[in-house]
């Protein structure tokens, strides 16, 4: 489980051009921005996310609850990071979910963190959206479309299986 910022402030990234031409690319700058809370369970490719404005305490109880609630028959084992609202005294961790920290500076170990680097890639990379409104969407339309074999593939990590 992890949460990734997505917003205005372009992304660019490197493109192809012919030899001799200078091609003008467009960047929108600003910083509205919000905040995407994915899990995953990398051996099934299942998969929970949810768009919030913010990245806190009370967001990361509003994620809890949406997981535990779609997994209610289930115990469900979180790996998180040691992030200030990953360990607030304010956070409600459902009974049907156990929390497992992983060491300071170890993003690697996070199979969600790789999720991240693919929706980015292919959504925010050399392009420019009109509105907040339209990036939202766009990444919510993306996640909607990954299958759980392609979530499977994108966050497999050998120590998970």
């Amino acid at each position: 489980m992890d949460e990734a910022r997505f917003g205005t402030h372009s992304k660019l990234g490197h493109g192809w051009f012919a030899t001799g031409k200078r091609s003008r690319v467009s960047i929108k700058l600003g910083f509205d921005n919000f905040y995407t809370y994915s899990a995953v369970e990398p051996s099934s490719g299942e998969a929970v996310s949810l768009i919030l404005p913010k990245i806190n305490t009370e967001a990361m109880n509003l994620f809890l609850l949406e997981l535990s609630q779609t997994y209610k028959d289930d115990k469900l084992t979180l790996v998180l990071d040691d992030a200030g609202w990953h360990k607030s005294k304010k956070l409600i961790i459902p009974a049907n979910i156990h929390i497992i920290h992983l060491p300071p500076y170890s993003p690697e170990l996070n199979p969600v963190e790789r999720l991240w680097l693919y929706v980015k890639s292919n959504t925010i990379r050399n392009k420019i959206y009109d509105s907040i409104d339209a990036l939202r969407n766009e990444i919510a339309n993306f996640l909607n479309t990954i299958t759980a074999a392609n979530f499977m593939n994108i966050c497999s990590v050998d120590w998970c299986n």
